[in-house]
């Protein structure tokens, strides 16, 4: 199948599905997906919907179990781990919610890597004006333990669009972040992506952040939608919290008994997609 000249991913009939000893788990039932260039699209959803599943298989990480994703005209279904990773190299960028910084190389150096795998010119003059856009300059030679987590995800933002992808995919950019770092990283990620004209494509539980995406599309039990998407965010940002018991401080001499209800977020993490630059 040859692709229209503005599309860059298209998705045909995908499902995946896992064999157990006991039985067949179905992750992810028939669906269809069109993704043209430049645009921007979110996937929400609740933990466990098959959201970053969904993304490893576009992104060329996974294979379908049925069905067809091809990627800039490139049939991932068909090709092998080698041939994968070779159109990735080519065309993909990557944000995780982890960073996955290399921690022996220094700010600049984790930017530089991309472009020096890829054999591009004049790699550490590209990695220092990315350092300048994401307000870095002055951390070019910090490692990332002697960085903040909101600068750490400013370097994997950097290092991402330093071989100007086609497309890039962000699994939970900001879900490590702190509202405020949150919201600054979302508006270099999309600030940079506008400046690039990169395709982005993003997992995310924030409803603000989903929203600057020009589409949404919700997974729910494997299975996707583009219907009534305002709702399922909503509906997704009051179930990720978790309300426990009340815990009963102990009085003070002059003080009554309280009770302090306390919501804690759900400590549940996904697994990162691994990815070597």
């Amino acid at each position: 199948m040859k692709l229209n000249s503005d599309v860059i991913l298209k998705v045909s009939a995908l499902t995946k599905s896992v064999k157990t000893e006991a039985k067949t788990l179905d992750i992810l039932y028939p669906m269809d997906l069109t993704v043209v260039a430049g645009d921007s699209l979110a996937i929400v959803g609740a933990s466990g919907s098959g959201k970053s599943t969904l993304l490893s298989i576009i992104a060329g990480l996974d294979l379908p179990s049925s069905g067809e994703v091809f990627l800039k005209n490139q049939p991932l279904h068909q090709l092998n781990e080698e041939q994968r990773s070779a159109v990735r190299a080519k065309h993909v960028g990557f944000i995780f919610q982890q960073f996955l910084l290399i921690n022996s190389l220094t700010a600049l150096e984790n930017i530089m890597l991309p472009a020096e795998l890829a054999g591009m010119a004049n790699p550490e003059q590209l990695a220092r004006e990315l350092l300048a856009k994401v307000d870095l300059t002055d951390r070019a030679e910090h490692f990332p333990s002697q960085l903040s987590g909101g600068e750490q995800q400013r370097v994997a933002i950097a290092r991402a669009f330093i071989s100007k992808p086609d497309i890039l995919f962000a699994d939970e950019p900001t879900g490590n972040l702190d509202t405020k770092t949150g919201s600054h990283i979302a508006d270099l990620l999309f600030e940079i992506n506008k400046q690039q004209g990169t395709t982005l494509i993003l997992v995310t539980h924030d409803p603000k952040l989903a929203a600057r995406c020009q589409r949404q599309v919700i997974m729910e039990s494997g299975q996707l939608s583009e219907a009534n998407v305002a709702p399922v965010i909503a509906e997704t940002v009051v179930t990720e919290a978790v309300v426990t018991k009340p815990v009963v401080t102990k009085p003070m001499a002059t003080e009554p008994a309280t009770a302090n209800p306390v919501v804690a977020e759900s400590s549940a993490t996904k697994q990162p997609l691994s990815e070597s630059l």
